[in-house]
């Protein structure tokens, strides 16, 4: 995705999105055929405003149908514009892409991936990114005002997601930036837009309720603890059980979204059939969450079938170089 923000923008961006990975700041476009017009290109590029002294430069190269296809050789002429940079201290993350001869060069406003919120250090297995759950929430339609349960949490991801979109909390809240090392960082535009994050969570309405569940009592004692971390275990309730004793939440307060990532075949075991599973989540959510709506992220089509036929396609996404499909769609009354 391709924007022009105000500095405004680009700090709130970095601090209000919850599906990006990063985000690139533009330093310079331009062409080179070869080497010595990357190295007449880079001498000519300011950068100032994004490098403090004391901080290098570290050059991530991909290149298409580029006469400069070595990556390594394009980084070293990169690196050598810059003149003389200490080493082993802070660096400053440049992307450079070249398709063709066009070489489009940015530095990273983020610093340690978006998806990096710093609350999710214990892990279950096969563990889903920040970033991916609330891209599941946001393309499940999930209203922030509705009941929300996940049979099989794993790490609390989505569960925990949802429960900071509830309370109104900013995905970087409280992570640092790369952009507030720079020369031309505005310490009091930070400040206005962290202020506006302050003022969203303070006035959030009450949460709903919000259910996480595992047959593993192990996944459930470390999702709690990523919870906590992110300060809204108590917004959570939690269970221990099987697909089959799912119950809705205590305080259901109407239909809203049961939306998980169930166990992919090859993910998680060697073959065994999954069928099983994905027919009794789909017996207990029409039987039990009629009204509702269901979302799952599946590696296999065929087995969303068995959860009920007809669900549609809302996002489609390669967590961990695999293709997966969230499937969502109404459970009947």
């Amino acid at each position: 995705v391709t924007c022009r923000l105000t500095t405004r923008q680009l700090y709130a961006a970095n601090l209000f999105l919850r599906c990006a990975t990063r985000v690139l700041v533009r330093v310079a476009r331009f062409e080179a055929s070869s080497f010595a017009d990357l190295e007449g290109a880079a001498a000519g590029l300011d950068w100032a405003p994004w490098l403090a002294p004391g901080v290098s430069a570290r050059f991530r190269v991909t290149t298409r149908r580029s006469r400069l296809w070595h990556d390594k050789a394009i980084a070293d002429r990169l690196t050598e514009s810059l003149g003389s940079r200490p080493t082993g201290g802070a660096e400053q993350l440049v992307v450079v892409r070249a398709v063709g001869n066009r070489f489009t060069v940015s530095v990273d406003a983020s610093g340690a991936p978006l998806h990096e919120r710093g609350w999710r250090q214990a892990t279950a297995r096969a563990p889903l990114r920040e970033s991916v759950a609330a891209g599941m929430l946001a393309a499940a339609r999930w209203d922030p005002a509705t009941p929300l349960v996940d049979p099989m949490c794993g790490s609390g991801t989505i569960a925990i997601e949802a429960a900071l979109v509830a309370t109104g909390v900013a995905a970087g809240s409280g992570r640092p930036m790369a952009l507030q090392s720079w020369p031309c960082y505005e310490p009091g535009t930070w400040a206005s837009v962290v202020a506006e994050a302050d003022r969203r969570r303070a006035e959030a309405a009450e949460p709903p309720p919000i259910l996480a569940v595992d047959r593993d009592d192990g996944a459930v004692t470390s999702a709690r603890a990523n919870a906590e971390r992110a300060g809204v275990v108590g917004v959570i309730e939690w269970r221990t059980g099987a697909i089959s004793d799912l119950l809705p939440p205590s305080s259901s307060g109407g239909p809203g979204l049961l939306l998980t990532n169930p166990p992919w075949g090859g993910r998680l075991s060697a073959a065994g059939d999954l069928r099983n599973l994905y027919a009794t989540l789909g017996r207990v959510a029409r039987e039990r969450f009629a009204g509702w709506r269901i979302g799952v992220l599946v590696a296999e089509r065929a087995l969303a079938r068995q959860i009920r036929p007809g669900l549609s396609e809302a996002l489609r996404l390669e967590p961990g170089g695999r293709r997966a499909w969230l499937l969502t769609g109404p459970l009947g009354r």
